[in-house]
C-alpha cells in the first residue's frame, strides 16, 4: 500500500499527501509523503483542508436534531428559520441535493472567494434561484448545506462550529479537526500543468457557508471518521453521536448522481460508491483551492473489516488520481489483508412453538427457507445469493404468532402464522402474500386465516 501511495504522490504531483486506514482488528495504518511547504515538518499531525467532507458532519448533526424531535425530515425549513425566500424546501430534500436550489450563494464567490456572512447569506435569498423543480433529479449545492447549518445553529442554540465540537468531534476523539488550520497546516497549491511550479493558493474563509466546506483536519482523524460513517457501533457503542439505525437511513440511496451511469449515488448527506459483490464506499469528497480530500468508509463484502475506513488527504487542487486513491486503498486492504473468519459455534435453538415454522416454504411461486440463526427468525430465497442479506423478524409485541420485518426484504411489514388445531403452523401470511408448504396457485387455500 505504501507504493500505491507513492505512486500517486509521484505520478499526479502531490506536493504533500497524507494516507490513514481504520480498521477495528489492525493498528491505524498512517503514511505521509511530500512537504508541508511550510517551516513545518510533514507527518500524522498534518492539517490539510477537507472541503465538502465538511457536509458528512452537517448532515450528522442535523439527523441528531431529528432523533431529538426537533425536527421531521419533511419539515420545510420556513418552519424553523426566518427566510426571504425558499422555506418551502425541506430539511430531507437539502440534505440528498434534490430541492433544486442553485449551487452556491448569491454572487461570484469563486471570483472574489469571499463567502457571505450569516445576515447576508440569509438576505441574498430573494435574490438566489431554484434552478430545478424539487425532486426533479440530484442537484449539488453547497448553498443548501449552509442553509441546513445555520437550521442547527438556531435548534441546537449556538453557532454550527460550536454544535459541531460538543456533539460530534469531542465524543468522536477526532481532536485534530477544527474550522481553524492550527499551527501546523500544510499549504495548498495549484501544480502546474506544463512544469513543475506549485503555486500556493490563498488561504479562504467560507464565513456562512463553513457547514458545507469550512474544516480542516489529519487523515488519521478522517479515517476514524470513515470507519464511524460505515460502522458506527463499533467507534460509538453508546450510540451517543448518533443511532446505528440512523446511519443505515443516511446511507440509503435517495438518487444517483448521473441517470444513466450509476456508479454513484447520495444518500442523506452521504456519497455512496457500490462496487461487485455487494460492496459499498460511503463517505464524501471534498475540493477547495489547493486541496483535495477522498475520505471513504467500506460495508459488505467478503474480507471487509469491521469499522473500515480510509483518508487521503491532498495539497494540490488537480491531483484527481488522489480522489480514486481510498476506493483503491480499501479494496487492495480487503483482498491481501482480509478480516479473519470468525469461528461458528453452536448455539440455542429456535423456541419451542416455533421450531415447526422452519424450513422450506413457497410464496408467489417461489421457494424460501425460514431458519432461525443468532437468536432470531429469519428467511432468504432458496435461490439467494451466499452474499445478499435475509430477512430478520422480531416478534410483535401481545402477538404470540405476528412478527415485524426488521431488516432484509420487506422490512417493516408484518409476517402471520397460522396454526391447526394441534398448535401446528400450517400456513403463513408475509406482506399479506400467502406462503405454503408446498407451491400452489394464488386461488388454492390450504388454510383459513
Amino acid at each position: 500500500m505504501v507504493r500505491m501511495v507513492q505512486r500517486v504522490q509521484a505520478q499526479a504531483r502531490v506536493p504533500a499527501l497524507a494516507v490513514a486506514l481504520h480498521r477495528a482488528d489492525r493498528p491505524l495504518w498512517a503514511y505521509q509523503v511530500g512537504g508541508t511547504g511550510t517551516d513545518a515538518a510533514l507527518g500524522p499531525a498534518t492539517r490539510f483542508r477537507i472541503g465538502s467532507v465538511t457536509k458528512t458532519f452537517t448532515s450528522v448533526l442535523v439527523m441528531q436534531c431529528r432523533d431529538a424531535g426537533l425536527l421531521d425530515l419533511d419539515d420545510p425549513l420556513g418552519r424553523h428559520l426566518e427566510l426571504p425566500a425558499h422555506g418551502e424546501l425541506t430539511v430531507r430534500r437539502l440534505l440528498s441535493h434534490t430541492a433544486g436550489l442553485q449551487r452556491e450563494p448569491y454572487g461570484d464567490v469563486w471570483d472574489t472567494l469571499r463567502a457571505p456572512q450569516l445576515d447576508e447569506l440569509v438576505a441574498d435569498l430573494a435574490r438566489v434561484e431554484r434552478v430545478l423543480p424539487a425532486g426533479r433529479r440530484y442537484h449539488y449545492s453547497n448553498l443548501g448545506m449552509a442553509l441546513l447549518g445555520r437550521l442547527v445553529g438556531v435548534l441546537c442554540g449556538g453557532t454550527w462550529a460550536e454544535v459541531l465540537a460538543e456533539r460530534v468531534l469531542t465524543p468522536l476523539g477526532l481532536a485534530d479537526t477544527s474550522v481553524d488550520p492550527g499551527p501546523s497546516a500544510a499549504t495548498g497549491f495549484l501544480v502546474d500543468a506544463y512544469s513543475d511550479e506549485a503555486h500556493p493558493e490563498p488561504p479562504t474563509d467560507f464565513g456562512a457557508v463553513g457547514p458545507a466546506a469550512q474544516l480542516w483536519s489529519t487523515a488519521t482523524d478522517m479515517a476514524r471518521w470513515a470507519a464511524f460513517l460505515a460502522d458506527p457501533a463499533a467507534l460509538d457503542p453508546t450510540g451517543a453521536v448518533l443511532a446505528p439505525t440512523t446511519l443505515d437511513e443516511m446511507r440509503w440511496p435517495v438518487t444517483t448522481t448521473d441517470e444513466t451511469a450509476w456508479s454513484a449515488g447520495f444518500g442523506l448527506g452521504l456519497i455512496l460508491v457500490p462496487y461487485p459483490e455487494r460492496v459499498v464506499h460511503v463517505g464524501h469528497d471534498g475540493a477547495m483551492p489547493g486541496f483535495l480530500a477522498g475520505v471513504y468508509g467500506r460495508r459488505g463484502g467478503d474480507g471487509t473489516a469491521g469499522a473500515m475506513g480510509c483518508a487521503v488527504l491532498a495539497s494540490s487542487g488537480t491531483a484527481a488520481e488522489a480522489l480514486e486513491l481510498p476506493h483503491r486503498l480499501l479494496a487492495a486492504a480487503a483482498e491481501h489483508d482480509p478480516a479473519d473468519i470468525v469461528p461458528w459455534r453452536p448455539g440455542p435453538g429456535a423456541p419451542g412453538p416455533l421450531r415447526g415454522l422452519l424450513g422450506r416454504w413457497w410464496g408467489e411461486g417461489f421457494e424460501y427457507v425460514f431458519s432461525w440463526h443468532d437468536g432470531a427468525l429469519r428467511a432468504r430465497g432458496a435461490d439467494d445469493p451466499a452474499g445478499r442479506p435475509p430477512a430478520v423478524f422480531a416478534p410483535v409485541p401481545g402477538s404470540a404468532d405476528v412478527f415485524r420485518t426488521v431488516s432484509g426484504r420487506e422490512t417493516g411489514e408484518l409476517l402471520r402464522l397460522t396454526r391447526d388445531a394441534d398448535g401446528t403452523v400450517v400456513g403463513m401470511h408475509w406482506a399479506t402474500y400467502r406462503f405454503t408448504r408446498r407451491q400452489e396457485t394464488f386461488d388454492r387455500y390450504d388454510f383459513r386465516v
